[in-house]
């Protein structure tokens, strides 16, 4: 028998926004951690639009919580999101 280690891989998705305020801050956070971390947003997604992200943070988990600010002050979070399987998520209009 021979045991394998777990091979950790960059996870990527498709973030789409379909809200009327821009996307100005995304946050990702294994749901082993208790802190949203850094900003990952480069640049901010206006509405109607989309872009990829890559998560390279070492783990071997694809379940995440997601933290979005928007322009107008609004917050949206979710929890226990299987990345791996979703392959994108959009945000909408609450």
């Amino acid at each position: 028998m021979t045991v394998q280690k777990a091979i950790a891989e960059d996870l990527s998705f498709t973030l789409k926004n379909a809200t009327s305020s821009p996307l100005v801050e995304f946050y990702v956070e294994a749901m082993s951690q208790s802190d949203w971390g850094e900003d990952i947003l480069t640049d901010s997604v206006k509405p109607g639009e989309s872009g990829n992200v890559t998560i390279a943070d070492g783990k071997t988990t694809c379940i995440y919580g997601i933290r979005g600010v928007f322009a107008d002050g609004d917050v949206l979070e979710e929890e226990n999101l299987d990345l791996c399987k979703l392959g994108s998520y959009t945000y909408t209009e609450k």
